[in-house]
């Protein structure tokens, strides 16, 4: 007799599958973290006893091959790798290599036990801990959560431990590879999203808030644009829409492009919004003001009006807050934060760089496609 199979089969079958899924990664994350807590304890026996009795490169050569020898099968005793879990114990257990890197200026409280909170360090780029409060042992930080390459990748090229931690929690959090990882660090991701200056973290709640500040940049590079005399801003505004793609390439993931000049009314009166965008990861509305001139605390007034706006006007079941996004030739950090400190809407200030012309006179003695079409026929 043939058994009847269950009705829901397929979900019972995707349910299984998710939890194997589960079981395999946790196994690889367990392993991974158990192969960093030996290379951190090598690396700690080594440096301890380097300390000790200053020995040479040899004992390192001698210690490899031993080791190779007892242990066939596992690779990573070699003589570099184990220079490399020196290095990696000593970056992070010693209070005084975290003290020459982070300025003295800071107000963060982190807990001081051996399980700091990773996102108070880590969040904010700009936020610092205190010194008093670094904690001593530092493998529980996001490091266990990287694999060995993306660690050494971090010590290597990222000096700064802010900027290193930042780095970490966003290739835990977006599974950056370790190519990804040295892509973003050349690029200098850290400093592009970090150096906005914002409210996010008291206007969004936490998750929300890291998401909208690792997808912000600061400097905006409008290299599309090139102007050999005086412009406006709109000016700008007509050449980002001319060039659109690559305008929402800089902009980054997610973003759709709106319109320029976005109408709303207000009260029976007529507003028209530089720049209206939408990011459909985020789900949520993004206003953009572009102002071709420093930072001034009153281009804050309007842009939270057209947040508060654009909420009540376009927002639909499902949209989060809308943020606005002040785009400036330069600004002051601090008179931006002051600025935003006791606004409502979520609000970020960035500086935008636009292509640099050429001067007439250099211009004017290169050649014309005409003239170097003749010379190549």
């Amino acid at each position: 007799m043939i058994q009847p199979i269950l009705l829901d089969y397929p979900k019972l079958l995707r349910q299984i599958k998710q939890r194997v899924s589960q079981a395999q990664q946790r196994a690889i994350y367990s392993a991974n973290a158990e192969l960093l807590r030996m290379y951190w304890d090598i690396g700690e026996l080594l440096s301890e006893a380097q300390r000790l009795d200053s020995w040479g490169s040899g004992t390192l050569e001698r210690l490899s091959t031993d080791m190779k020898n007892l242990y066939p099968e596992i690779k990573g005793f070699t003589v570099r790798n184990f220079q490399f879990m020196v290095q990696f114990y000593e970056e992070y257990n010693s209070e005084l290599t975290m003290v020459k890197s982070i300025p003295q200026q800071t107000t963060t409280q982190l807990q001081t036990n051996t399980k700091p909170v990773v996102s108070q360090l880590c969040s904010s780029p700009n936020t610092k801990p205190a010194v008093s409060q670094l904690p001593k042992y530092n493998f529980e930080l996001p490091i266990k959560h990287l694999s060995w390459s993306h660690n050494l990748l971090l010590i290597q090229q990222v000096k700064d431990i802010r900027a290193r931690y930042w780095y970490m929690t966003q290739c835990v959090a977006n599974h950056w590879s370790r190519r990804y990882l040295a892509e973003t660090i050349k690029l200098d991701y850290y400093n592009q999203h970090g150096a906005l200056a914002n409210n996010f973290d008291t206007t969004l709640p936490t998750v929300e808030s890291n998401d909208v500040k690792s997808m912000l940049k600061d400097p905006y590079i409008f290299d599309m644009l090139t102007f050999t005399d005086q412009y406006n801003e709109r000016d700008i505004e007509i050449g980002l829409t001319q060039h659109v793609e690559k305008f929402l390439v800089e902009m980054g993931a997610g973003f759709a492009f709106m319109g320029r000049q976005y109408h709303i009314e207000v009260s029976g009166d007529d507003y028209y919004i530089d720049i209206l965008m939408y990011n459909t990861f985020l789900h949520r509305y993004m206003v953009i003001e572009l102002k071709n001139t420093e930072f001034k605390p009153e281009y804050i007034g309007k842009l939270n009006f057209y947040c508060s706006a654009v909420d009540d006007i376009l927002c639909r079941e499902g949209d989060n807050k809308t943020i606005g996004l002040l785009l400036c030739r330069t600004k002051d950090r601090i008179k931006a934060e002051y600025a935003l400190r006791d606004i409502a809407k979520p609000i970020g200030v960035s500086d935008y760089e636009l292509g640099q012309a050429l001067p007439k006179d250099i211009r004017s003695s290169l050649p014309s496609i005409e003239e170097i079409e003749s010379e190549l026929e």
